[in-house]
């Protein structure tokens, strides 16, 4: 698992961003475990793990540290 900070956060779409070890990373709310999208805040400490959306890599599996 990689670990990054929350970057920014669209919470009316439903979707943010990661800075992680290798760039700037989208996540969809669905990709979130153990805590709502809603708890979530910029600056946050997150691990994921690196996928292949539609538009490109995404995180999946983000777990807040």
């Amino acid at each position: 698992m990689s670990q990054g900070k929350i970057k920014k956060l669209i919470s009316d779409k439903g979707f943010g961003f990661i800075e992680g070890e290798r760039g700037e990373l989208f996540f969809h709310h669905s990709s979130v475990e153990g805590t709502s999208f809603e708890t979530l805040s910029e600056g946050q400490t997150v691990e994921y793990s690196e996928g292949r959306g539609p538009k490109g890599p995404r995180a999946e599996n983000v777990r807040v540290v």
